[in-house]
């Protein structure tokens, strides 16, 4: 192989690398902005997500509606500066799919039906964050 055939080589794996690692970020960010969005409706309106998890017959409501906050808000920061990365999408993946089955159950609801599968869909990407990890642009990569 020619030296100029070896740069041209080396050049696209440092262009595809930083692409890949571009994209990894937009990837969390876009997964992150559900959980964000979410976490500040239940600020807003605590009242009425205390009744909604009343109403699924959640034990003690203002606790769950706390500990949703706090994974939400916190994972999906998380997620998006690539902190401790892998544990967070585990835990968000798994907060996906606890709140299909708890909360988007009722299949034959049309838009339950969206809801839930839209959960499993979710769990399904921040699976694929356990596995690949944040990428070069993450706080992980900084740490080591």
């Amino acid at each position: 192989m020619s030296q100029a055939t070896q740069v041209d080589a080396s050049t696209r794996n440092v262009a595809g690398s930083t692409a890949q690692a571009a994209t990894a970020v937009l990837g969390r960010v876009m997964l992150s902005a559900i959980f964000l969005l979410s976490g500040a409706s239940k600020l807003a309106a605590p009242a009425a997500m205390v009744g909604y998890i009343q109403s699924v017959g959640l034990p003690f409501p203002q606790l769950a509606l706390g500990i949703a906050i706090a994974v939400e808000i916190a994972g999906g920061l998380a997620l998006i500066l690539g902190y401790r990365t892998r544990a967070v999408a585990a835990v968000l993946a798994a907060f996906s799919v606890a709140t299909a089955l708890g909360f988007h159950a009722n299949l034959a609801d049309q838009n339950q039906f969206i809801h839930f599968f839209k959960n499993i869909a979710m769990a399904g990407g921040l699976l694929q964050v356990v596995v690949f990890g944040a990428g070069r642009f993450s706080l992980d990569a900084r740490r080591g």
